[in-house]
């Protein structure tokens, strides 16, 4: 199985979501990472979906699927060379006072933040690379993490183009392009 990152372009509107998660579910396809927010235009919202697939076929059967969706505006893969991509990270861990500084230092190698200590516990935010923050995750995992909570991957792709650019918008809707 191979993960691809899938950036969505979608209208702003009540339900698109429910839609898009409906068909990965309908089909069968599991999603393993999904953020969803507005863009600098109030008009869309941008989808990053990660998915893990056997075949360019099955990926290629999902991407058709999507553009069938009346909001889908348009649809790019991002590879991993080509696009920048974080995930947030909160992580409760066990913290003595004995233990509390040794943590703090393993946060600071990993550009990481306290965000809450307690008597017997710290609160870590992380923001990074899936794999940067699985390596703080093993570093943290000897000292007994309590909680953990992560957002899904959120990416943009390298350079000066854009997934929202108007004009290419304008022509999908002129043209009836994706979804029309």
């Amino acid at each position: 199985m191979r993960t691809h990152t899938l950036s969505v372009l979608v209208e702003n509107k009540p339900g698109v979501l429910a839609r898009i998660a409906g068909l990965f579910a309908r089909r069968g396809y599991n999603i393993e990472s999904l953020a969803v927010g507005p863009t600098e235009n109030e008009e869309f919202s941008r989808i990053t979906v990660q998915v893990a697939v056997s075949t360019e076929l099955v990926l290629e059967q999902i991407v058709k699927q999507l553009n069938k969706l009346v909001e889908v505006l348009k649809i790019v893969e991002l590879e991993d060379a080509a696009s920048v991509s974080r995930e947030l990270m909160l992580i409760k861990v066990k913290a003595d006072p004995a233990t509390r500084s040794q943590i703090i230092e393993i946060v600071q190698l990993f550009r990481g933040k306290t965000v809450d200590v307690h008597n017997d516990s710290m609160t870590i935010e992380a923001t990074g690379s899936p794999d940067k923050l699985r390596a703080l995750l093993e570093m943290l995992a000897p000292y007994g993490i309590r909680e953990l909570v992560q957002s899904g991957l959120v990416a943009l792709g390298r350079g000066g183009r854009s997934l929202s650019d108007r004009a290419k918008i304008d022509r999908i809707r002129l043209v009836g392009g994706p979804g029309n």
